[in-house]
């Protein structure tokens, strides 16, 4: 069984998708570590009834060398590293050191709405105020750009003429925690 590490950086109802399926039998990993850039998130509760070890490693303590701690403390024998709603960018060695085995979810249709400052609620808004018909997420690889990594899969649905930020991102959230899933799935087959 693969060992996959995941990293979030809020409620983590993307991780919990990932941990319903292990559960299910419908996605076959071992969930390693989750490792947050934040303390007293509800991921970490998340991560504690499900029985997975977790680290924090505190975004404003690391600084600079962030990614250089997650590199730290992802176990050996990790294959996949998974970002699933992490809003910190990582660099340096881990990169390279993880390359073609780190992954992101994107709450829109990438290339679209992508790169730095665009996460959460910004990019539901950005979709809106582009006056797009049709939205989504997108899994991709993570490269050294933000948002730039080949993807993997992207889930569409239509924007609603009566949606807001909010609705669409209720919306956009249910294609994710299947992509993330299958983006999982699809990382892994193509490591083989």
């Amino acid at each position: 069984m693969k060992r996959i590490v995941v990293l979030a950086s809020g409620g983590g109802t993307n991780f919990q998708a990932i941990v319903d399926a292990v559960a299910a039998g419908t996605l076959n990993v071992d969930v390693g570590l989750l490792i947050t850039d934040r303390p007293d998130i509800p991921v970490l509760g998340r991560a504690h009834a499900a029985a997975v070890p977790s680290q924090v490693l505190d975004r404003r303590e690391h600084g600079a060398r962030l990614s250089d701690a997650i590199l730290a403390a992802v176990p050996a024998g990790t294959e996949l590293i998974v970002l699933a709603g992490f809003l910190s960018i990582l660099e340096g060695a881990i990169l390279t050191h993880y390359g073609n085995r780190i992954i992101n979810l994107h709450p829109s249709l990438l290339p679209r709405h992508g790169g730095a400052g665009m996460y959460g609620m910004r990019v539901h808004q950005a979709v809106l105020e582009a006056g797009d018909t049709e939205s989504g997420c997108t899994v991709h690889f993570v490269d050294a750009g933000t948002d730039t990594g080949p993807v993997i899969l992207q889930r569409k649905l239509a924007v609603a003429p009566t949606d807001t930020p909010a609705t669409l991102q209720a919306r956009v959230a249910v294609l994710e925690h299947d992509a993330i899933v299958a983006g999982i799935r699809n990382a892994l087959e193509h490591r083989r």
